[in-house]
């Protein structure tokens, strides 16, 4: 085929698609989008640059809090606000709107999409979803499109900015960053991330009610809370004069020990404390976050980055394929990442200590303080039951009973065996509960948990000999408190720290 031909095949392949996608506004009695567009531009909008900013959604309603503050529209008489009508706006990217627009007809100006986001436990705020915003700045004129991501359309979360000249484009967005900044809505919440439903990365986030607990809610050794106060809250509070000595503040505090011990409590009770910090708790789909995270806590410090059960992703390299474990090594670049100044803790904790990457658990800067959180001893059983067990009628005799069969437990196990009773007391119908009804939970417990232990360690099952009690830390105790038997796997090789 000649080269003229090809020409004209183009030429009439063109007009073909020009007349197969073209399409009459949906609204002949509405002002076109484009004309409006070049009514406040002063030219034709699908002939300006157009630079783009995509956000993560739960950034949406902070960014419309910015925009509201820069266009005026807290005030009465700020920028006017429009919307898109016809064509299926939500399918096609702003650019795509002005060129359809301009040689096809299509899109109206109408009224803007507006959708509810959470902005804490309790609240939430009406954000645009899509709508256009047009901006005078002194002398500059922009249209700016805010739009919220979707599922449906595969499109991201994005403000797309069309001015004469790409530096006051980008002039403004500055502007935006910092105001987003300065009245950013996470600041001081309790917050954890989900996973993007509809793409690779950062989804909405779940606010957290901040936990009310005292000291006397938490049954653990006065030095082990001490510390981990003292590393975390502490540097918070003398933040100042340890920059004017030319110390570091970012941190890291690993609590380690036993299921059910109170490592999470004792997070709970640490995160109440800090009232004025921005907590990320990272567990589960959102551990996977742990960039944003840091890039969060860098923007809204103080901050604290919760990783439970860390073992799970910063597990030793040496029990990895090939020596690899992404999620590792982006733990530790972003602990590492965070300037010396950085007021931000990393708090971790791990049932099995043992299996964590040594270039984690060995390095101060990284990990500055490892505090085991120990099974409770016979008088720490006695606090938990009088703080688990209120409103039950238990005697001095019978507590101490308690006490002595329920050796080697950790403090889930107390809780659970006050909410049994309890069970026990109203299936009875019983009007109080009682000792006798805590001791027969206890029983009850310890039954079962040796049964499951037996079957699960290849021992005796049901009709046979059970297995010999074991030895826990000085108190003898029933065979399933089986990590009582094996304290050494939590008593890590971590020496600094206290």
């Amino acid at each position: 085929m000649e080269q003229d031909e090809v020409g004209r095949f183009g030429e009439l392949f063109r007009r073909f698609l020009e007349q197969v996608v073209h399409v009459e506004p949906a609204d002949p009695g509405r002002a076109g989008l484009v004309e409006r567009l070049e009514q406040h531009l002063g030219a034709d909008p699908a002939d300006l640059p157009l630079v783009q900013e995509t956000y993560l959604p739960f950034e949406h309603a902070t960014i419309q809090v910015a925009i509201d503050a820069i266009t005026g529209r807290e005030e009465p008489g700020g920028a006017e606000l429009i919307g898109v009508g016809g064509g299926q706006a939500e399918h096609h990217s702003f650019s795509d709107m002005l060129q359809l627009g301009r040689h096809h007809g299509m899109f109206t100006v109408g009224p803007p999409q507006w959708t509810s986001v959470a902005v804490s436990v309790d609240a939430e705020m009406a954000c645009v979803s899509l709508g256009i915003y047009l901006v005078s700045d002194g002398d500059d004129r922009l249209a700016v499109m805010l739009r919220a991501g979707s599922e449906h359309t595969m499109t991201s979360a994005s403000i797309d900015v069309v001015s004469a000249d790409v530096a006051t484009s980008r002039a403004w967005l500055a502007r935006l960053r910092a105001e987003r900044t300065e009245r950013n809505l996470l600041r001081g919440q309790v917050l954890s991330f989900g996973a993007n439903p509809f793409e690779a990365g950062t989804g909405p986030v779940t606010f957290h009610r901040r936990p009310e607990l005292s000291r006397a809610d938490v049954v653990l050794p006065a030095s082990v809370l001490d510390r981990v106060d003292r590393q975390v809250a502490g540097i918070a509070r003398h933040r100042e004069r340890l920059r004017r000595e030319g110390r570091h503040l970012k941190r890291g505090v690993l609590l380690y020990g036993p299921p059910g011990t109170g490592k999470t409590h004792s997070v709970r009770w640490l995160t109440g404390r800090l009232r004025d910090f921005t907590v990320v708790l990272l567990t589960g789909n959102g551990i996977g976050a742990m960039s944003t995270a840091c890039a969060l806590a860098r923007t809204l410090q103080p901050a604290l980055i919760v990783l439970e059960d860390v073992d799970l992703v910063a597990h030793d390299r040496a029990f990895s394929p090939n020596g690899s474990n992404p999620l590792l090594f982006t733990v530790l670049d972003e602990m590492d990442g965070l300037a010396a100044d950085s007021d931000v803790a990393f708090l971790l904790t791990t049932n099995r200590v043992d299996l964590l990457e040594p270039a984690l658990a060995q390095r101060p800067g990284r990990v500055d303080l490892a505090v085991e959180v120990p099974l409770p001893d016979g008088a720490a059983r006695r606090a938990l039951l009088a703080l688990y067990g209120r409103g039950i009628d238990v005697s001095d005799e019978q507590a101490a009973a308690f006490v002595d069969r329920s050796a080697g437990a950790p403090a889930s196990f107390v809780k659970e065996a006050a909410r049994r009773a309890s069970l026990l007391a109203a299936e009875g119908g019983d009007d109080h509960t009682t000792g006798a009804h805590l001791l027969v939970a206890v029983a009850e417990l310890v039954e079962a948990q040796d049964s499951l232990t037996g079957h699960s360690l290849g021992g005796p099952g049901d009709g046979e000999e059970p297995a010999p009690e074991l030895e826990h830390g000085g108190e003898a105790g029933p065979g399933w408190f089986a990590y009582g038997a094996r304290p050494a796997m939590y008593r890590s090789h971590l020496t600094y720290g206290g």
